[in-house]
């Protein structure tokens, strides 16, 4: 009988993986991990871990399935939280949920779990596995979730072929209308329980309050930048090759104070990401202002007036050679190489066609379409036909 530990989070989606794996035959261990205790960086007076665990420890006893809550706070500290605030102060945007796969579930858990003796671990991710043989060899595929509108194959696109060897999704193949049906029929307590929001196990956080616990507020200017700057309408100039061209089109716009006119004041750039339109305070415009670039050297936010502003969009992203995972270690481009792929620069976001070229240095992701606000700091994932196949952090 093979052993499967579960990552209980108290949510209706882990509740049910356990009920279905059970179902299947597994011996099935819970585990709760608890990843935050640092009262000094205060999230809200509800306390969501202590609830959570609560109703993990309810699910695992009406399954008849062993349970117990294990500390990864240290690790979650360390490899996330101070890794997010090292990335903001830099006025770049992490993605601590895809982090947190990498880094806690599928790397300090896994250990744990494989130390209980677990064949596999699984956790209830919208998501599916697929395996092939390839040159003799198994290859694991990590392919969309049957339900679009919550496929989290994004989240999980940094694992490595030996944490997908050791993983299972179980309710990848269901959608969430579904797997509520199944948790009401198992009489499981959070049938009915909300999705929780906010960073992947610290619950209900408000990032700004969050940021300004560790980055020192520091005032500084909101500079509104015209529809009609130059750089915008510069011509384009004529490419030796591919590689420059691609290298000119992934360059951001770079803004000095004079380029537009001082609007407001904020309390810090490293608050602000790219695209972000709530917070700005600034009133008197037509439309809503967004911020099209953050300069945290000299602590000024370049904002623009509308969605469609020159300034937040671009085709062409680059991402280094240290940065760059390939799922599929198969198929990995070799300098000159490309393929055409669909890509997503965020969670929700509809894939794009584009085209990745390997150059010396790193990767180009060249889209098909304008993408809006690219931020440094951001995963890129690539996909073909429901395959993850790799993915990078934006540089």
């Amino acid at each position: 009988m093979k052993r499967v530990v579960v990552g209980l989070s108290g949510g209706v989606d882990s509740s049910v993986t356990a009920h279905l794996l059970k179902e299947q035959g597994y011996e099935v261990i819970g585990l709760f991990m608890k990843n935050w205790h640092d009262d000094s960086v205060t999230i809200s007076n509800e306390c969501p871990w202590l609830e959570d665990s609560n109703d993990a420890m309810i699910v695992a006893e009406k399954l008849g399935i062993p349970f117990q809550v294990v500390d990864l706070s240290e690790q979650y500290k360390e490899r996330i939280v101070d890794y997010m605030f090292d990335e903001y102060s830099k006025g770049r945007t992490p993605n601590p949920d895809v982090l947190c796969n990498r880094e806690i579930k599928f790397d300090v858990f896994m250990d744990i779990a494989l130390q209980l003796g677990a064949d596999y671990v699984a956790t209830g991710h919208y998501c599916r596995k697929g395996s092939a043989i390839i040159d003799g060899k198994p290859v694991y595929k990590l392919l969309a979730g049957k339900d679009n509108n919550k496929d989290q194959s994004y989240f999980l696109c940094q694992l490595s072929q030996e944490q997908l060897t050791k993983a299972l999704f179980p309710i990848g193949e269901l959608t969430k209308p579904e797997v509520r049906e199944i948790a009401k029929k198992a009489d499981l307590i959070t049938a009915e329980k909300k999705d929780s929001q906010g960073l992947c196990f610290i619950g209900k956080v408000r990032l700004p309050e969050f940021l300004q616990q560790k980055l020192q507020p520091k005032e500084g200017e909101i500079v509104t930048i015209p529809i009609d700057f130059e750089k915008y309408t510069v011509s384009t100039p004529k490419f030796e090759n591919k590689e420059a061209e691609l290298n000119y089109f992934s360059t951001k716009f770079s803004y000095q104070k004079e380029d537009g006119k001082v609007v407001g004041k904020h309390q810090g750039a490293h608050y602000f990401t790219k695209g972000q339109r709530k917070g700005l305070n600034v009133g008197g415009t037509k439309e809503a202002l967004y911020v099209i670039e953050t300069d945290v050297e000299e602590n000024i936010i370049y904002t623009g007036e509308g969605k469609n502003h020159s300034g937040l969009y671009r085709n062409v992203l680059f991402v280094s050679n240290e940065e760059i995972h390939w799922i599929r270690e198969d198929l990995a481009l070799v300098s000159r190489e490309t393929m055409e792929v669909e890509a997503r620069i965020r969670y929700r976001q509809q894939l794009e066609k584009a085209v990745l070229y390997k150059v010396e240095s790193g990767l180009y992701v060249e889209f098909e379409n304008k993408q809006s606000a690219i931020q440094e700091g951001q995963f890129v994932a690539w996909y073909k036909n429901e395959e993850l196949l790799g993915s990078g952090v934006i540089s």
